[in-house]
């Protein structure tokens, strides 16, 4: 026997914590916009955005986000563009991690919108909602991810 599961998202009892870093606004703002729209359009009601300082925030505060009980999701929003030194190394790898591990430790979903392109013009690229749309794509994964807990969590019908 077979049980198959992958269930479709229906946010309208889901409340979901969007935490933005402010460092490349231009950027972040973008992507907020994608992902805002998605939220709203996959019928979730309740949507909190954070405003952070930066990519290297962005960690504890979805940790802060996730130990308050009050979301389904999170979803962290960045930009960490490469330059010329190895910040941004030290940066995207400790967000990553940091993330995932918020994800891990409460077990809540934490989906990882941070962009880690090679210049400015590939970030507005992916950033962009008339474009690449990052910001969708991340939104979309935090609804997936809510759906397919619900689904688990309820066993096989």
């Amino acid at each position: 026997m077979i049980t198959d599961i992958n269930p479709r998202p229906d946010g309208h009892a889901w409340s979901v914590a969007v935490a933005v870093a402010r460092f490349n606004a231009r950027v972040t703002d973008l992507m907020w916009d994608g992902c805002q729209a998605t939220l709203e359009a996959g019928g979730v009601e309740h949507i909190t955005r954070v405003a952070v300082p930066g990519a290297f925030e962005l960690p504890l505060v979805c940790r802060w986000l996730a130990e308050s009980d009050r979301f389904d999701a999170i979803i962290a929003l960045g930009a960490v563009v490469r330059g010329q030194t190895a910040h941004f190394d030290f940066i995207s790898a400790e967000c990553t991690r940091g993330l995932g591990q918020v994800a891990l430790d409460s077990r809540i979903p934490v989906a990882f919108g941070v962009l880690t392109p090679e210049n400015a013009d590939q970030a507005l690229e992916r950033a962009d909602p008339a474009r690449k749309n990052k910001g969708r794509e991340v939104a979309q994964a935090a609804l997936d991810m809510m759906a397919l807990g619900d689904a688990i969590r309820r066993g096989p019908a």
